[in-house]
């Protein structure tokens, strides 16, 4: 599966903080996020869902998202359902695991981990496609 952020902003800022430092120049920014799930990185590779969910700048010090995310699929035997992604992403970690708490429909009460790896990312357009590996056990 394959994270894409559109070129034509599927992210959006929805909360900055008021008094930011140079420090910390990205804390507290979160982003609201309706983004195209797809079976490879091409753009053009078969839609199976959409990445919606929330994430924030979480750490003070450096790129790490607290993530709120729902794969919610719309294809084959997974269309109507989903997982749910809560976690951690250090995001210049080339390899970030993050748990798998929830889902629904075919992965109802799911749990298990999702290991995101960034496949491209031009830091001119914000322009990001990320890997992610899922593995779930569920009713």
């Amino acid at each position: 599966m394959t994270f894409l952020v559109e070129k034509n902003q599927t992210s959006t800022a929805i909360a900055r903080p008021i008094n930011m430092t140079a420090a910390a120049k990205s804390f507290g920014i979160t982003f609201m996020a309706d983004d195209m799930l797809t079976e490879g990185p091409e753009p053009t590779s078969k839609l199976v869902g959409r990445a919606q969910g929330i994430y924030g700048f979480a750490s003070q010090q450096n790129a790490v998202l607290l993530m709120v995310m729902n794969f919610a699929f719309v294809d084959g035997i997974y269309n109507g359902s989903s997982l749910s992604i809560l976690g951690r992403n250090a995001v210049f970690d080339n390899v970030r695991e993050m748990p798998v708490v929830g889902g629904s429909g075919v992965f109802r009460l799911a749990r298990g981990y999702a290991l995101a790896k960034t496949f491209s990312f031009n830091l001119n357009t914000g322009v990001a496609v990320v890997e992610y590996n899922v593995s779930v056990v569920h009713f």
